[in-house]
């Protein structure tokens, strides 16, 4: 079972996901639908289609998608990865929230984190693992 955090405060459900270098901090409460990451609309700030659907699957498996306000915080890395980041944090934000939900996202993978990161440069290489091209002359 995922460890739930709840606000003190406000009550609010909060989740942290996190992808490659992006941390998503999630504070969900009950409401009517609306999503907004970095003060924007989702919409607004993840233009790209699949970007949005990243971070509404959790909602939508679960069916909470209109029954809650979401409001996400995210930093570091693309936006691929804060979406992938948003994610996660809104799973763990819905355990906490409803705790019912928890087989549904344990199913779905949506608790798993994923944890592939860039590999660090090394010396005497290019990158991580490319080396310098040889030369016979």
């Amino acid at each position: 079972m995922v460890a739930t955090k709840k606000d003190s405060v406000s009550g609010d459900s909060l989740g942290t996901g996190r992808r490659k270098k992006a941390i998503a901090r999630v504070r969900l409460k009950a409401g009517s639908g609306k999503i907004t990451v970095n003060d924007l609309p989702l919409e607004q700030y993840f233009p790209v289609f699949t970007d949005r659907q990243n971070v509404l699957d959790a909602l939508e498996a679960t069916g909470q998608k209109e029954g809650v306000d979401v409001n996400i915080r995210c930093t570091g890395g693309g936006k691929t990865g804060q979406s992938a980041a948003c994610k996660m944090g809104i799973a763990r934000a819905l355990c906490g929230f409803n705790g019912e939900t928890f087989p549904t996202l344990r199913g779905g993978g949506f608790l798993t984190r994923d944890s592939r990161m860039k590999e660090r440069k090394k010396y005497g290489l290019r990158g991580a693992r490319r080396g310098v091209q040889f030369s016979k002359r």
